[in-house]
């Protein structure tokens, strides 16, 4: 006899451990199947333990940096890196523990094991049980993404690493290649640059960071080249091999070149390939490319079957999963007879980004490039950090904050910020964005002085010709 539930979510992470909380608040008899650690990815091998690493390394800077505060340190600072990491498994530790009481809280079944669906409604699982056959009203799958692997080089542990050994390196690097600016490639690229290793970063397109605002990579280019990086853009690996003491890499630059350059190792960071293989989900879903399609609720074709987070389109970001867990959960009760929740699809447009390098990198909407793409007559506003009392006081006098109009309606269609604390500042543009704000109550908001913020309300008088600080 098979075990039966209102819901199962195949997948623990920021996506499916939520999905199944909503699911329970709901009412539902609700399972989660994990096949590692509850929490996934994210919480265990992604956004948090990696942010405890970025914040050893602000808090070493700040100290490298110390007299620019009035403030003496006696000797050198050295980074303990295995401390360092040692902290950062601690936060990742702390957190597993607060998803395991938070399923227990919620009454939550946890089925430890490989889960593979049998149909849209039932599924199988290999774990610490044996073989146990599981069933329900509908299942979520969360199964996440991992890294990509290069080719012609793929990561080792040793000298060739993904992500997840650069966070728990088994040395520190001397000259380290990254490969790919996106935001995972930067943070560590960042991360190692302050730690003290020599860095190189290659990115084949035109400019790093390549989804944000053209404005903000130029202004991370030129800031992390002046922290002593090398970027290379426009330039690709075209061969990589690990050897006993370190890494061989061909790098064809932008102007056609070919130079053969030697590494102590590598971080390959070019993406992520969905964990859709061997979970049976390929006769019951529409596929692109391994991500499974579904509906703005979370649908896939075959009735009961629902799918969120990094197996399904991008973007790729943990919030954006929990958000698609509250909206499936809510559809999944809404269709077993719930009158009283009311999902709304999810808006891609209004899902913030953050980039936790040093300087910070945050966005919502479309960049002034893409709005004029999309058709739109467009106002920009700018207001630089310099011109803001709170970061001069802070010692963070370095970057902007940039929003885009349209300029017949006064709708904000994107926010773009590099600079101090700016992953924490992008969520007033969110709200407004959801509220869909217009120039005219932005400018009527009343900021507090001094903070960051108030060079949010300049960015916007700024794009009307109104700034007053600058």
């Amino acid at each position: 006899m098979s075990d039966q539930y209102d819901v199962i979510v195949l997948g623990s992470g920021p996506g499916g451990y939520v999905a199944a909380i909503r699911c329970a608040q709901l009412g539902l008899k609700t399972a989660i199947v994990e096949r590692e650690n509850l929490g996934g990815i994210c919480l265990n091998w992604g956004c948090i333990p990696t942010k405890a690493l970025l914040r050893s390394a602000e808090i070493k800077h700040y100290m490298d940096h110390a007299a620019s505060y009035g403030l003496k340190v006696a000797g050198k600072i050295e980074a303990d890196l295995e401390a360092v990491v040692k902290r950062s498994r601690g936060v990742a530790k702390q957190l597993n523990q607060g998803v395991t009481h938070l399923m227990k809280k919620n009454k939550i079944a946890v089925h430890m094991g490989e889960g593979t669906l049998t149909g849209p409604t039932s599924l199988t699982v290999k774990g610490e049980k044996g073989e146990e056959k599981l069933t329900a009203k509908h299942i979520i799958v969360a199964t996440g993404a991992r890294a990509r692997d290069l080719p012609f080089a793929p990561a080792d542990g040793k000298r060739i690493w993904t992500y997840r050994t650069a966070m728990t390196p088994p040395e520190m690097p001397g000259k380290l290649l990254v490969i790919g600016s996106g935001a995972i490639g930067i943070e560590f690229a960042s991360f190692y640059n302050d730690m003290g290793a020599e860095v190189t970063v290659v990115e084949m397109l035109e400019r790093i960071v390549p989804v944000e605002d053209a404005d903000v990579s130029t202004f991370l280019e030129k800031s992390l080249t002046k922290q002593g990086m090398t970027i290379m853009t426009g330039a690709g690996v075209e061969d990589l091999k690990a050897t006993a003491s370190g890494v061989k890499a061909k790098i064809k630059a932008k102007d056609g070149k070919v130079s053969e350059q030697d590494f102590s190792h590598c971080i390959v960071a070019i993406g992520i390939v969905p964990n859709t293989e061997n979970i049976g989900i390929e006769k019951l879903a529409d596929m692109d490319r391994g991500f499974i399609q579904i509906d703005p609720y979370g649908r896939t074709r075959s009735k009961g079957l629902w799918a969120i987070g990094d197996c399904t389109p991008g973007p790729w970001l943990a919030h954006k999963a929990s958000h698609e867990g509250v909206t499936a959960a809510e559809a999944i009760a809404q269709e077993l007879g719930n009158k009283d929740v009311h999902p709304h699809p999810l808006d891609r447009n209004n899902i913030p980004g953050c980039t936790y390098c040093h300087p910070q990198v945050a966005s919502v909407g479309m960049t002034e490039a893409k709005a004029k793409e999309a058709g739109y007559q467009v106002k920009v506003g700018n207001f630089p950090f310099i011109g803001n009392g709170k970061a001069i006081a802070l010692g963070e006098a370095e970057g902007f904050i940039k929003t885009v109009f349209d300029a017949k309606t006064g709708e904000l269609l994107g926010a773009h910020m590099i600079g101090a604390e700016v992953t924490e500042l992008i969520q007033g543009y969110v709200v407004g964005k959801q509220l869909e704000t217009t120039e005219a109550e932005l400018m009527q908001t009343v900021f507090p002085h001094p903070t960051l913020s108030e060079m949010m309300h300049e960015s916007v008088l700024s794009a009307y010709s109104k700034a007053l600080h600058i």
